[in-house]
């Protein structure tokens, strides 16, 4: 029997560029997704519906008819941990099987993959210390830091091998790069506004003692920061005629802009449920313009080949 060779062997099912960049932004999506469920665990009261981890309780590991809704949705929640996961680990294998390799590509798909149930634990951490307000925090800061790395790989599936070369001046880049850290800065904030707020997610969980006003004020004051900066960089950006940036930044400030609507809104009606949790789908979005502006400011160009010269002719001696 004739043999096939290893390398015909190991692209004998390749993935194409135009599926890995789907099952990356199904990986944006869920991650996105499990923020939004984890949310509604905590506006529904069914943070400790499973009181226990990696257990539901003591003696099992799924919900049982005594725990009742508030164990079903904190449960239903942990299971689509393993659907995330699942995409997560599809994307990797799809970067294994895309030929040609890809520099770059696998070190995303894997750290997207091992900050799920590394995010997953913060979660069985936050169960275990009783909703502390600070871990409940940390949860949604590590799912945010799995966004970011999804959104980078489904950027980078799209951008050729070549070195990154910035569009913009480097004073444009700069001030871009502040923008990013305050967006992260107003997200870190906007978890200790919430820990001093009523939504526990449990009737028994301790608030971090912060005075909900203050800080409150503290955060909104980091907003109108953030919106200067976004406003800043759209004129900068037309200034030295970088459409694309412009653009981005653009929607960067109307995703903020309806952001802080729902959160002022929110803050004046006394924190409906309903609208707490648009404002967690709000922070994500936010970050993902961010992270849009921060990815137009460079690009990478396709190599273009050099034509090489023709080889010289050998002289032919003449004859007499």
């Amino acid at each position: 029997m004739r043999r096939i060779p290893l390398v015909m062997r190991s692209v004998r099912f390749p993935v194409s560029a135009a599926l890995l960049r789907r099952l990356a932004l199904a990986s944006i999506i869920a991650n996105v997704g499990i923020v939004v469920t984890g949310g509604a665990v905590r506006l529904t009261a069914s943070g400790l519906g499973c009181p226990t981890w990696p257990r539901c309780t003591d003696a099992s590991y799924v919900a049982t008819s005594e725990m009742g809704v508030h164990g079903v949705i904190e449960f239903g929640n942990r299971m689509l941990t393993f659907a995330v996961g699942i995409i997560a680990f599809a994307t990797v294998l799809a970067v294994l099987a895309h030929r040609p390799r890809r520099r770059g590509l696998l070190a995303l798909s894997v750290a997207v993959f091992f900050g799920i149930p590394a995010q997953a634990v913060v979660g069985g951490i936050t169960v275990l210390t009783n909703l502390n307000p600070w871990v409940v925090g940390l949860h949604f800061l590590a799912s945010m830091a799995v966004i970011a790395a999804a959104y980078a790989l489904w950027r980078r599936v799209a951008d050729p091998d070549a070195p990154a070369v910035t569009v913009v001046p480097a004073p444009l880049r700069a001030l871009t790069g502040l923008t990013t850290a305050v967006t992260v800065a107003v997200l870190v904030i906007g978890t200790w506004v919430t820990g001093s707020g009523p939504h526990a997610g449990d009737q028994g969980a301790a608030r971090n003692g912060l005075d909900p006003e203050s800080i409150s004020q503290v955060h909104a004051d980091g907003v109108f920061l953030l919106l200067g900066l976004s406003v800043a960089l759209v004129f900068a950006f037309r200034a030295v005629g970088a459409t694309g940036p412009a653009r981005a930044a653009l929607l960067l400030v109307a995703v903020e802009l309806g952001q802080g609507v729902v959160g002022f809104v929110q803050y004046f009606t006394h924190l409906p449920g309903v609208l707490v949790g648009a404002h967690m789908l709000g922070s994500c979005l936010v970050l993902l313009a961010a992270l849009h502006v921060q990815w137009s400011t460079r690009e990478r160009r396709p190599a273009v080949a050099t034509p090489t010269a023709a080889p010289a002719r050998e002289a032919v001696p003449a004859t007499a």
